[in-house]
């Protein structure tokens, strides 16, 4: 009976000492302590934020993952050297999602020969061959992360709203944060703000 009881004990402690680890890993401050400075400020709510001049701009933490249509595969913010890159945050259950999406295409067949990549990041997304269909339906080349735990999300860092979908956020050729946007985007809101930062060198 006491070899039970603490067996029962020690039983106990480890899923304390794993939950403690979880909720550790749940949060974004260890992914946020690798690497990156930038601090997510909206004053007033704003829902369109500017971060100027270039040299006030933070860089985001770690961006990585597996490939939405190739899971064999790993997509980074690194892949992406000396390129302006414009990351948007999306899921295939949310409505403005379905209609942004075609605008941001349009805007990276108009950019992408300057130097521009767009990346997208799927959330929440527990079906992954939906979120496939998604993004094949219509017509989107370029890649995403799978993230349906949000943990590349996370590691953006900066205290970023991660319960804002759609968002956007725009980075210069450093890769550091030049505008972020928590709306539903049309291509003529996106379209001049990237081929300004593609023009500075």
């Amino acid at each position: 009976m006491r070899a039970r009881a603490l067996l029962v004990s020690v039983a106990v402690s480890c899923t304390a000492a794993l939950t403690v680890l979880l909720a550790g890993c749940s949060t974004g401050d260890d992914a946020v302590a690798q690497g990156g400075t930038f601090e997510f400020v909206a004053p007033g709510g704003k829902t369109d934020i500017f971060y100027d001049p270039p040299e006030a701009r933070g860089q985001p933490g770690k961006i990585t993952g597996p490939q939405l249509r190739d899971p064999a595969k790993t997509v980074s913010l690194d892949d992406f050297d000396g390129q302006v890159v414009v990351i948007n945050v999306w899921g295939q259950w949310c409505g403005p999602c379905r209609s942004e999406m075609p605008q941001l295409q349009k805007v990276y067949d108009a950019t992408k020969a300057r130097g521009v990549a767009f990346l997208g990041i799927d959330v929440r997304d527990n079906n992954r061959d939906a979120a496939v269909d998604f993004v094949v339906d219509r017509k989107i080349t370029f890649p995403s992360i799978y993230d349906p735990s949000m943990r590349t999300m996370i590691a953006f860092g900066g205290k970023y709203p991660t319960t804002v979908i759609p968002s956007t956020i725009v980075l210069d050729r450093q890769h550091r944060v030049a505008a972020v946007y928590l709306r539903e985007l049309l291509a003529e809101d996106l379209q001049p703000v990237v081929e300004r930062l593609a023009a500075q060198k």
